[in-house]
């Protein structure tokens, strides 16, 4: 097959044109088209109302290597790259390997085990997905927490209730996100996810999906154990290695490989880590607040005229400014046509997340707005000082919300202008229990509120409306990342405990769905590749 890349058509453009455009480009006839599929759909939004689609396709042809002989020289014109995973070959271990975490890493993590038969064992401290969702709707509407199933805990991870975005930065010449991409295709994820250059999910989709993985790791041997924390390591000899982990219900699992997948809020495992041994590191993440506008603003701000059309979708930004004090202000998990929710993981505190449904149909457009934090400049003193900074701010919103869960909020014009605000405007806030009218300065450190203050005028002249005086800010947004990074050396163990394997997000190698789903194939591999002994090795 051939790869077609940068074919530009108008946004309205038939269905006949696309075929006519390949043809044009090749300069073929016709007949000698024999099919094409697409392999990605983007948009170029540069021109205000003039917006086009831009498409890659892969072609079959009569005589590929005369035509590609031809245009050897043309770098739109290549052969198609072979996408398809290869699933190492793997020898079972005499003990079954585990995953501590059932998010989008665990979850691709067991499932490449499970695939190559290894039968892994899922340690999961949150309740299976649809239990999780009740508990967490608890909080949504009744201001009920659960700790151990919420927003964080639970069967999908902390994605399981976002937007469901699936793209990254990542680099990736393996295409292992094409892997986890069709993964989620066979779970019932749409199958455009394949081909459009911002993929996303939505939360309900999400959770059956969940449920379709774990059947599918059920049925080739691997078991799930809902409602059991981590909270020891059991290890032996010199230099240390992993021979099996103390559970929460009192029982001991023997192991000698375990991938660590717990995600960015484990608070009490990085401490049991530490307590371990475990070498670990503090590393930076980001504070701040969410911002919602009618997403009618941002559609019509991005897109002019042709804002709404339903191949556009609900227009999402990414915007950064540089302020004046030294700190970098961005936008972050931008959510089109969704809500802000409550995604606490401990009581008495408030933590702001954002979330959307596949169809991003709901009134408001909602990002947090957010500032880098480092270890070296506002957490030096201990390498889990991050988490005492995050639960700081996380109970001073608690408290300037009212202490019932509700988040406090403050209009724009206001917080631009220093003073509380005692009612809200025309934005209605989609943050449930509720929000509180008030100063988010008290929540805030002041380099943040400084930061923000500066940015806030600056994106306006990116995004016009952007600061309209009744948007709505809500805060604190605290859980951008994980507050610590443990190291793993090239074969993906800790350097301290051979037979541990730190993956995803909450050990600092990923940020998002498809990213913490890509290391989680990598763990997978890496301890396919540790669990052949030399006597077993082909």
């Amino acid at each position: 097959m051939i790869r077609l890349t940068e074919l530009r058509l108008p946004l309205d453009h038939d269905d006949a044109a696309l075929r006519g455009a390949i043809i044009s480009r090749l300069g073929i006839a016709d007949s000698a088209l024999r099919d094409f599929t697409i392999a990605r759909r983007g948009y170029d939004a540069r021109k205000r109302g003039r917006i086009v689609l831009v498409y890659s396709v892969d072609c079959t042809l009569d005589d590929e290597a005369a035509l590609l002989a031809r245009h050897e020289n043309t770098p739109s014109i290549m052969p198609t790259p072979d996408t398809q995973y290869v699933l190492p070959k793997a020898n079972p271990g005499a003990l079954r390997p585990v995953v501590i975490g059932a998010g989008p890493c665990g979850v691709m993590a067991a499932l490449i085990l499970a695939q190559a038969g290894l039968r892994p064992i899922v340690i999961e401290r949150g309740k299976i997905v649809r239990e999780r969702t009740v508990d967490t709707f608890a909080l949504w509407r009744r201001s009920e927490l659960t700790p151990e199933s919420n927003v964080q805990f639970g069967e999908g991870g902390a994605g399981t209730f976002s937007d469901g975005k699936l793209y990254s930065g990542v680099s990736d010449p393996r295409h292992l996100g094409r892997k986890v991409m069709e993964e989620f295709v066979k779970a019932g994820a749409p199958e455009e996810i394949l081909y459009v250059s911002k993929p996303h999910i939505g939360t309900f989709r999400l959770v059956s999906m969940v449920e379709h993985i774990r059947a599918e790791i059920e049925a080739l041997g691997g078991e799930y154990r809902f409602g059991v924390r981590v909270d020891g390591l059991v290890t032996a000899g010199e230099p240390r290695r992993l021979t099996g982990l103390v559970l929460s219900d009192g029982t001991t699992l023997e192991t000698d490989h375990a991938i660590l997948a717990v995600g960015h809020s484990a608070r009490d495992t990085f401490e049991m880590l530490r307590q371990a041994g475990v070498p670990m590191q503090a590393k930076p993440f980001s504070i701040g607040v969410r911002i919602e506008h009618p997403q009618s603003l941002i559609d019509c701000a991005r897109f002019g005229d042709q804002g709404g059309h339903p191949l556009l979708g609900a227009a999402d930004y990414k915007l950064v400014h540089h302020a004046s004090n030294g700190r970098a202000v961005y936008s972050f998990c931008m959510c089109p046509g969704g809500t802000v929710v409550a995604a606490t993981s401990e009581p008495n505190q408030v933590v702001t997340n954002g979330m959307s449904q596949y169809s991003r149909a709901e009134r408001n457009a909602n990002a947090g707005i957010v500032v880098d934090v480092s270890p070296e400049r506002d957490y030096p003193d201990d390498v889990l000082a991050g988490v005492a900074f995050q639960r700081h701010w996380e109970r001073a919103a608690f408290v300037a919300g009212g202490g019932d869960y509700r988040a406090p909020a403050q209009r724009v014009e206001d917080f631009l202008a220093g003073r509380p605000s005692t009612t809200l405007g025309d934005v209605v806030p989609s943050y449930k229990p509720g929000v509180t009218p008030t100063d988010l300065s008290l929540c805030l450190p002041e380099f943040a509120v400084q930061a923000i203050r500066e940015a806030l005028p600056a994106f306006e002249r990116k995004l016009k409306g952007f600061s309209m005086g009744d948007a709505v800010l809500t805060g604190v947004e605290t859980r951008t990342s994980s507050p610590i990074r443990l190291p793993r050396t090239a074969e993906g163990q800790s350097p301290g405990l051979i037979g541990l394997f730190p993956a995803g997000e909450g050990a600092g190698y990923a940020g998002g769905i498809l990213s913490a789903g890509i290391d989680g194939i990598r763990a997978a591999e890496w301890v396919i590749v540790a669990n052949k002994t030399p006597e077993k090795t082909d």
